[in-house]
């Protein structure tokens, strides 16, 4: 019966690259932040891997468009609307302990302050009563 070699006796489940997808990571933010995130988009149910960096991404790319004030392309699109992917940013900010929240607070407050600029106050601030309503949604961006 021929030998096994050493390093296949030694090769961890987790180290099978067809099985083992690292993290996708938010640029800026350091490894045990990440992890941080990762760790919550596992434990809750409303978030899926990934989905914190993809609702920056979507987020970032949104504000990124050119023009003095922000245009949304379809009304009726909720994939395209920035306060869907404001939302899930505000729920990891709210479960990530404390260390890991100040980092990444201030990359979503750079946004945010770059949201707040180019928008105008709503004179109608109450859309839905009783639901969550961040300031994100108080403000008024072109339909």
């Amino acid at each position: 019966m021929p030998r096994r070699r050493p390093g296949a006796l030694r090769v961890h489940p987790w180290a099978d690259r067809r099985r083992y997808r690292p993290a996708s990571r938010i640029p800026g933010l350091s490894s045990r932040t990440s992890a941080a995130i990762a760790r919550i988009e596992l434990q809750n149910r409303y978030l899926g891997p990934g989905s914190v960096t993809a609702a920056f991404v979507e987020y970032r790319r949104f504000l990124r468009r050119p023009g003095r004030y922000l245009y949304l392309p379809e009304p009726d699109c909720p994939c395209c609307d920035p306060t869907e992917a404001r939302d899930t940013l505000e729920y990891a900010l709210r479960r990530l302990r404390h260390s890991a929240r100040a980092e990444f607070s201030r990359l979503v407050t750079r946004l945010d302050e770059e949201f707040y600029r180019r928008t105008l106050p709503d004179p109608r601030p109450c859309r839905w009563p009783g639901a969550f309503n961040g300031w994100w949604y108080h403000r008024l961006y072109e339909r």
